[in-house]
């Protein structure tokens, strides 16, 4: 092992620059936020605290080697006046005890970078999140015998101030349930992967509870029709829907708060740059009454199934009415009060997915205008950080309206997400968002949902096209997604953007990356990653990754609709308006896959301890046996158009044992158990009431999402889909066999498929399993590779199944 890993070492340092020339890459939009920069140096934590918050996560990650490293925070003037890393070898380093390594940093954040920078680059180790195997850290040298730098050391700048994290959902998909211990393993993640910029959305509620009820007369009872519940929060906070899955308890309001003073306080200490929450207009339905010459607008129904009122049509105080700048004042000034400081960056995305009432550039304009000096108002710092989505979701925002809002706000005071630029980039059909700073972003996952996809040569490559393109205005990169812990090779080479001037050969970054997620190089594994790069995280279709697998979003469909061919899925959408349902999505040959999950197996045995490597081996088995399932379900119905009762029958019934085996093949790794979901959500809890309403708000969100009638499902239904043990076995398997039984009764009686009763039993199913109580593992169980084993050799050694397409 010794002699592989110097091996390793030996490779790794004649592929790196051991000493950067320090070299100043700044872009137009680096230039116009330089105020704000400069602000936020002067207020950072003092270097000791910075200092001490850097070690205590080092003595989380790995408190056996914490005293191998010295930390020392450093002005940018020592980086050419950027922010940056540097690692030497300690001047102490040959007296035994004394700390080997020397790590200065601009910050807490750099410091730790530059941690894992080095247990990367020279150790062979891997950091990832808990639930997708956790770390690999057994590759580290013992204390005393770490790798030494060769010569001065190495030197390494950020190309663009910013590392953004999260999405305005990402705090309802993935944060929902989390305590302080999470919360804590989270911000250490963020920090060692140089993530300085992150959202920091929790207890806002509570914010807005003070400053409605004390300043603006709105009531308790107002707010809980105002409020949406946990589960919910991030639409009812863009004003997509109120009251769904409320009201929220006063006990949940008073954790909240504590947990955001807790997070920013600690993000503070790290030296990041945590970006709050501003007013978007989205106001309680009471304050028409308060204010009755109010300019307030009912807005238009979002996904009810019947514009019911008790959810949709949320109320909009118009940008350019006195109130609105008095209310955004209001905010900031209490969330300053509340938690001591901000970082002046704060996000607002009111048209999100709600289209102003005129293109008129002119009201655009007027409005932004407004929403900003509510900011200022609050803060004569603030800078304004709005999300991209608008611009490639809506066909409303042309170039003219884009203009009008965009420019409405002085250069350097708003910052936009380019929120999907890795598939579909603003920046390049918007002369760089007209002069606007913007920040380059990964979205990749949306809604949680578990897929193995990725785009990574456009990660390796398409943020230095745009920083490096004429007259950029690019300021960062960012990861953007709806959910987390999920591919984790896709966040550990968008991480590594943060800190890359020059594009990243993909392939090459690939070789050494199972050696250090699973702490050891194994041929047949290195080359299944091979054909998974250009497979699974090849996708180039352009096509939004929703998982709409057959298993997890079952079709609600006539069967006339389910030909094979209407599987097939066109460029660049999953849904044609004139289509009946979402299609699955398939970019790659399947056969080539199933030949990366054989080399898996075969490798397997000498991995089997490695929790990195069983995650990796049960996805890619669910990989495959999703997209077996698609293609089993479309046998099912081609045998069902030919009247072939006894194909129907045996093929269902495959299908069933299928969903069934693939629970327990879920349920062999805790990265992909029910149980944990359902549990935290209820450990928020302080009564019995909670616990049920916070159990529903979990359940629900994962399956029928919003309202439904008895006959007539959610329009947002199964968007949160998940492949979790218990999930398939008790809801996902017993939907499908719903299906079935109205396949065969067709057949049987001669008659056509009966929509409406399938449609109306299944829904039942739905709403009872909402309401259930039963309690799911929250530990896993049984062996991966064993599991896999069978099951490859079950289903997929000799099946016919969707080859090249």
């Amino acid at each position: 092992m010794a002699s592989a890993m110097t091996a390793y070492i030996a490779v790794v340092l004649t592929t790196i620059i051991l000493l950067f020339t320090v070299t100043h890459s700044s872009t137009l939009g680096v230039e116009y936020v330089s105020r704000l920069l400069q602000v936020q140096d002067r207020e950072r934590a003092p270097s000791s605290v910075q200092i001490s918050a850097a070690r205590a996560v080092l003595d989380r990650l790995i408190p056996s080697h914490s005293p191998s490293f010295d930390f020392q925070i450093i002005t940018k003037e020592h980086c050419g006046g950027v922010s940056c890393f540097s690692i030497s070898n300690h001047p102490s380093s040959n007296v035994q005890g004394a700390p080997e390594i020397l790590i200065r940093g601009v910050t807490g954040v750099e410091l730790l970078s530059g941690v894992h920078w080095y247990l990367k680059n020279l150790c062979g180790a891997h950091i990832s999140w808990d639930k997708t195997g956790g770390s690999q850290l057994s590759s580290v040298p013992k204390p005393g015998s770490l790798p030494r730098m060769q010569d001065d050391g190495l030197l390494i700048q950020r190309p663009v101030p910013w590392n953004y994290y999260q999405n305005a959902v990402t705090s309802s998909y993935t944060f929902a349930w989390w305590d302080w211990k999470r919360w804590e393993k989270e911000i250490d993640w963020m920090a060692l992967q140089g993530i300085n910029m992150p959202l920091a959305f929790t207890g806002q509620e509570a914010i807005w509870q003070k400053v409605f009820q004390q300043k603006f007369n709105i009531s308790s009872s107002d707010l809980d029709d105002f409020f949406g519940g946990p589960a919910f929060l991030a639409w009812s906070r863009m004003a997509n829907l109120h009251g769904w899955g409320g009201p929220l308890p006063q006990s949940w309001l008073d954790q909240q708060l504590v947990m955001q003073k807790k997070i920013l306080a600690r993000m503070y200490e790290l030296g990041m740059t945590p970006v709050l929450p501003a007013f978007s207009g989205n106001v309680p339905a009471a304050l028409k009454n308060v204010y009755p010459s109010a300019k307030i607008t009912r807005l238009g129904n979002w996904f009810t199934v019947d514009s019911n009122p008790k959810w949709c049509c949320t109320y909009l105080l118009d940008a350019t009415d006195p109130l609105f700048i008095e209310i955004g004042k209001a905010f900031i000034s209490q969330q300053v009060k509340e938690y001591g400081r901000s970082s002046h960056i704060y996000n607002c995305d009111t048209f999100d997915e709600n289209t102003p009432p005129t293109d008129d550039p002119n009201y655009i304009s007027s409005l932004a205008a407004a929403i900003f000096k509510g900011m200022q108002s609050g803060d004569d710092e603030a800078v304004w950080l709005m999300q991209g989505w608008l611009f490639a979701y809506d066909p409303y925002w042309r170039p003219p309206q884009m203009q009008a809002l965009l420019h409405a706000v002085p250069i350097g005071k708003m910052i936009v997400l380019d929120l999907f630029a890795e598939v579909k980039p603003i920046w390049t059909s918007s002369d760089q968002f007209y002069g606007v700073p913007y920040i380059w972003c990964m979205l990749h996952n949306f809604a949680g949902n578990v897929e193995m996809y990725g785009v990574l040569d456009s990660l390796g490559s398409g943020p230095v096209d745009a920083r490096i393109s004429n007259n950029s205005t690019m300021v960062g990169v960012g990861m953007s997604m709806e959910g987390i812990e999920q591919n984790p090779v896709v966040y550990d080479l968008m991480s590594e953007m943060a800190f890359q001037h020059k594009k990243i050969n993909v392939k090459t970054w690939l070789d050494s990356y199972s050696s250090r997620r699973y702490g050891k190089f194994v041929p047949l594994v290195q080359e299944a990653w091979n054909i998974l790069y250009h497979t699974l995280y090849n996708c180039t279709d352009g096509a939004y990754d929703k998982n709409r697998d057959v298993i997890v979003a079952f079709p609600d469909v006539d069967p006339s609709f389910l030909s094979r061919k209407s599987f097939l899925n066109k460029k660049n959408q999953l849904k044609d308006t004139d289509e009946a349902f979402d299609k699955p999505h398939l970019w790659y040959s399947t056969s080539e896959v199933i030949r990366a999950l054989q080399l898996f197996i075969e490798g397997g045995n000498e991995l089997s301890e490695s929790n990195t490597f069983r995650y990796d081996l049960v996805d890619l088995t669910r990989q495959a046996l999703a997209k077996y399932a698609n293609d089993l379900f479309v046998d099912v119905i081609e045998a069902y158009e030919s009247k072939y009762s006894d194909g129907v029958v045996f093929l269902s019934e495959k299908f069933l044992e299928l969903v069934d085996d693939m629970d327990m093949l879920l349920g062999c790794h805790e990265g992909f158990l029910l149980g944990p979901w359902l549990e935290s959500s209820k450990q928020l809890a302080i009564n019995r009431e909670q616990e049920k309403q916070y159990e529903w708000n979990a359940r629900t969100q994962i399956t029928m999402w919003f309202d439904n009638t008895d006959k007539e499902a959610s329009l947002l239904r199964d968007y949160g889909n998940k492949y979790w043990s218990g999930l398939l076995r008790d809801y996902y398997g017993p939907r499908a066999a719903i299906y079935f039984k109205y396949l065969k009764e067709s057949l049987a009686k001669g008659n056509g498929f009966n929509l409406k009763s399938w449609r109306k039993e299944w829904i039942k199913l739905t709403n009872e399993w909402q309401d259930g109580k039963y309690v799911y593992p929250i530990k896993s169980e049984g062996d991966a590779l064993n599991t896999s084993r069978w099951l490859f050799n079950k289903y997929l050694r000799d099946s016919a199944i969707i080859s090249d397409h």
